[in-house]
């Protein structure tokens, strides 16, 4: 097995300043360094969280998925660092964080939106949270006898 050290690739940074040496984990490739971010199991969901609206710890340790508190503190962090995330302190004692994506981070809607047309394509059983959340207020209607759904009666 032949080890290579891996040299800086010349490439234009996030500023467009040309002939900066840029260090790439891998490759120049943009779906390399995309995955080098966020390519783990939970980035991209805390990501959809805080496009959702959520924007504390707790919040976002509240999604569905369960993310374990030390992997949340981790892609926290790793999101900060990659500048997709800034955070805020809405407490002092003790001192608490308010998360709120940057222009960079609001960009991954249309990331995460093609990601959904992708898996309603191909995966036919998945619903986004509004379609669960319609179907919830449906059978809550339908349990009270109001069957009503906006249709003709």
């Amino acid at each position: 097995m032949q080890v290579r050290k891996k040299r800086p690739l010349s490439a234009r940074d996030s500023a467009g300043r040309a002939g900066e040496p840029v260090r790439f984990a891998r490759s120049p490739c943009p779906i390399a360094n995309l995955l080098d971010i966020v390519g783990d199991k939970w980035s991209l969901l805390v990501a959809r969280d805080l496009l959702r609206g959520r924007t504390t710890y707790g919040q976002l340790l509240d999604s569905p998925e369960q993310i374990p508190t030390n992997i949340l503190a981790d892609r926290l962090k790793r999101l900060e660092k990659a500048g997709i995330i800034t955070r805020s302190p809405y407490h002092q004692r003790p001192v608490r964080y308010a998360y709120q994506l940057t222009k960079k981070g609001r960009d991954f809607s249309d990331l995460l939106s093609a990601i959904v047309r992708w898996a309603r394509r191909h995966l036919p059983e998945t619903r986004t949270f509004e379609e669960v959340l319609a179907a919830r207020v449906r059978g809550s209607l339908a349990r009270r006898g109001n069957t009503n759904d906006g249709g003709t009666e």
